[in-house]
């Protein structure tokens, strides 16, 4: 990538849309007062905030560093890094993430933060399966991961994967758009409702 860190425009941050409102408002029904809350690929700190709205405590991460700068600028706890591998093992009560879901062919190179933000690679799960080989770790026993995705993505195929990975899914909300389906899986560890 070009000089970006030396580059300020927000357009390099991915800003709330109705992925972010889905996942928003599904965070908003199952965390709560005291719940320790991880916020994968804040962005501009969105998701994140209405968690905290509803009484959680919350740190974001995220790969970029403009991304980072924008939420604190939004009063998130943020640090920069690829997904949960900076977190200690098993503390979250919950982990979010709106990740990056669309289909790109592999010839179109990621050159800058926007497309960081959105490209999912070629069957749109290329960030997706690595959050998910990780995340299990980071989550407490009964603690559960909310991951919006999109029809373009195969949620089966997510599910599936997940589910080698000892984490249940289950679909707790959707909403059909022009192009896809999003949905927000809610993920827990095998045998666990979460509950």
């Amino acid at each position: 990538m070009t000089d970006l860190a030396e580059r300020r425009d927000l357009d390099q941050v991915y800003g709330p849309a109705e992925d972010s409102r889905l996942l928003a408002e599904t965070v908003g029904e199952y965390v709560g007062e005291g719940d320790l809350v991880l916020d994968v690929g804040t962005g501009s700190g969105y998701v994140a905030s209405v968690a905290a709205d509803a009484g959680a405590d919350v740190v974001g991460s995220d790969v970029s560093p403009l991304a980072c700068e924008a939420a604190r600028e939004n009063g998130v706890p943020v640090v920069q890094a690829n997904l949960s591998e900076p977190f200690r093992d098993a503390v979250f009560d919950a982990v979010l993430f709106n990740p990056p879901y669309l289909p790109t062919p592999p010839e179109e190179e990621r050159n800058d933060w926007m497309e960081y933000a959105l490209s999912g690679g070629d069957d749109g799960r290329a960030v997706i399966e690595p959050f998910l080989d990780d995340v299990g770790r980071v989550l407490a026993p009964d603690g559960a991961v909310y991951l919006l995705i999109s029809s373009l993505t195969d949620p089966d195929a997510v599910a599936d994967y997940a589910a080698d990975r000892g984490l249940d899914a289950a679909e707790v909300a959707s909403e059909k758009h022009a192009f896809e389906r999003l949905l927000v899986l809610r993920l827990t560890p095998r045998g666990k409702d979460g509950e």
